[in-house]
């Protein structure tokens, strides 16, 4: 199994948790570094954000796993992708020595997803909080979300009405499912398209300062 790549942005000093944001599709490790900038200015965190594995013909960049359809990711490449993303997260906790009890795992429409599946995946450590941007839980064979385990688990959730390539239905379908087993859960529904929106962005930096 490859190891993934990785870029990584110290704290200024011994660091409050360990922040891992993972990219959307099509994009790559360096895309979500101005996000961790904007939620942590002060860089108390240390910053790690991966690439994914995956290339396509004829799409730029890099993704998770291939899309069949919407919500259901390919089973091949989604379980190869959790995998290698696992053993990355279990690798940087040991190597930084930040347990996952101070890891806020993050991201943005595919890497939601990966965060989602990565937090909430079975018999996987419980990290300190999922900053869920414009994504979903996934279905897909052979993984489903353990969630008896997890009933302190802060998630934020940030969604646009107006986005076009995942409906707000997923975030809402989310935010209920979570609530519903117990989960504390921060929602921001706000009118963008298939982006971050900067007021959801004030709303997570107030969440992440709350949960840490």
């Amino acid at each position: 199994m490859e190891p993934l790549v990785y870029r990584e942005r110290p704290a200024h000093s011994e660091p409050d948790g360990l922040l891992i944001l993972h990219h959307g599709r099509g994009t790559d490790e360096n895309d979500l570094l101005g996000v961790a900038e904007s939620i942590d200015r002060a860089h108390r965190f240390h910053v790690v954000t991966p690439r994914a594995p995956l290339t396509l013909p004829g799409w730029s960049g890099f993704h998770w796993y291939m899309v069949p359809k919407v919500g259901f990711p390919d089973h091949d490449t989604f379980h190869a992708a959790y995998a290698q993303l696992t053993a990355l997260h279990d690798r940087l906790w040991e190597e930084t020595g930040i347990p996952p009890e101070r890891t806020i795992l993050g991201g943005f429409s595919m890497g939601c997803v990966m965060s989602y599946a990565t937090a909430l995946g079975p018999g996987r450590p419980v990290p300190a909080g999922v900053l869920a941007f414009s994504g979903f839980i996934p279905t897909v064979d052979g993984w489903e979300p353990e969630l008896g385990s997890r009933t302190k688990l802060p998630v934020f959730i940030a969604h646009g009405r107006a986005d076009q390539v995942i409906s707000v239905q997923f975030a809402q379908a989310a935010r209920d499912r979570l609530a519903s087993a117990g989960l504390p859960v921060h929602y921001n529904e706000n009118s963008g398209p298939h982006s971050i929106d900067p007021g959801a962005m004030g709303e997570a930096i107030r969440w992440l300062g709350e949960v840490m």
